[in-house]
């Protein structure tokens, strides 16, 4: 069978699929035109998955690991809980206030938990759990490099809160703010409903240059080079940013449905679940075109993936409770 041909895409293309976002920062997210989110496909019966599995007899709605603390942390119950996981201690558990969208590692042994009304911040190391009060559905939270907290809502605005929890700033314009990325100095976000990455002006609080995002953009990770990485789970295809002037380097297809991501800063791998197939590929793409280095059976239905740099290990998490999956990486 004829394999077509990986494809790379520089700035021609990415200027074809401009979105005028400078222009719309006043519109309302009703007024925009989307599309139905693209979602994991539903896994077949898994077979026998590489490494081991930990049971937990819950789905894992989010997973990360903090290198600061050799910590896995896991968004179960529906997102109303957070398992945590540290070397050489006793599992944990933290009872949260709402149920997150989403779990994101912050510095100084913190976890980031949005919510409806609200961002939790997670002490990883006391267990705490201290709430910031936002007006709106948090959908995605991050640090920014000046230590400020930039929160992103499903009504397609972004909030920029002081330490005080103060709002600083509100950028406005897109249809929902379903993860944001930091890269150096820049802030971006990704739209699910406009399956677009858009760059965004902190200085004049508006949207600055957007790109389409294939044709149903889910989830993202950034690396130590300062690209993005998304997963287009309707295209089938993996993409990649970079965010200097925002641009679209790379476009490869990935079958299977990919849609976990997540980057070893150690091997400069990416590594991208396969929800059709329960499979979790990883690729180097330091050459300029994706080059598959490994591939592995998972657990079903893989939503997530992370990996554990402390012990050399890749961790996929199961959304049908099928468990915790830990695969010994060599490197």
């Amino acid at each position: 069978m004829r394999i077509p041909a990986p494809r790379v895409t520089a700035v021609a293309i990415g200027v074809a699929l401009l979105l005028t976002a400078g222009c719309s920062t006043e519109q309302s997210a009703d007024d925009l035109k989307t599309i139905p989110v693209a979602t994991a496909a539903d896994s077949p019966a898994a077979t026998t998955p590489a490494g081991t599995v930990e049971a937990l007899g819950r789905s894992i709605d989010a997973l990360v690991f903090d290198p600061s603390t050799a910590t896995t942390a896991m968004l179960v119950d529906d997102g109303t809980r957070v398992l945590l996981q540290t070397a050489g201690k006793e599992p944990r558990e933290v009872v949260l206030d709402g149920p997150a969208a989403q779990l994101t590692v912050a510095p100084d042994g913190r976890l980031l938990a949005p919510a409806n009304g609200k961002v939790q911040i997670v002490d990883i190391v006391t267990g705490k759990a201290d709430t910031t009060v936002v007006d709106g559905d948090a959908r995605s939270a991050v640090f920014l490099e000046d230590g400020r907290l930039a929160v992103g809502l499903s009504s397609g605005r972004i909030l920029v809160l002081d330490a005080s929890g103060t709002v600083d700033r509100t950028i406005s314009g897109l249809a929902s703010v379903d993860v944001l990325a930091v890269t150096g100095d820049d802030l971006s976000a990704l739209d699910r409903g406009q399956t677009s990455l858009t760059a965004i002006d902190l200085e004049d609080d508006k949207l600055g240059l957007a790109l389409r995002a294939g044709e149903g953009a889910t989830n993202l990770v950034t690396d130590e080079y300062g690209r993005i990485l998304v997963t287009d789970t309707r295209g089938g295809e993996l993409l990649v940013f970079t965010t200097d002037q925002l641009i679209m380097r790379q476009r490869y297809p990935v079958s299977g449905s990919p849609y976990g991501i997540a980057y070893d800063e150690r091997t400069d791998l990416v590594w991208v679940t396969l929800t059709a197939e329960n499979q979790v590929v990883g690729y180097d793409i330091a050459t300029g075109i994706p080059v598959e280095q490994a591939r592995f059976d998972t657990v079903r239905q893989p939503d997530t993936v992370a990996v554990d740099t402390a012990g050399g290990a890749l961790l996929i998490g199961s959304a049908t409770g099928d468990g915790l999956q830990r695969i010994p990486l060599a490197g």
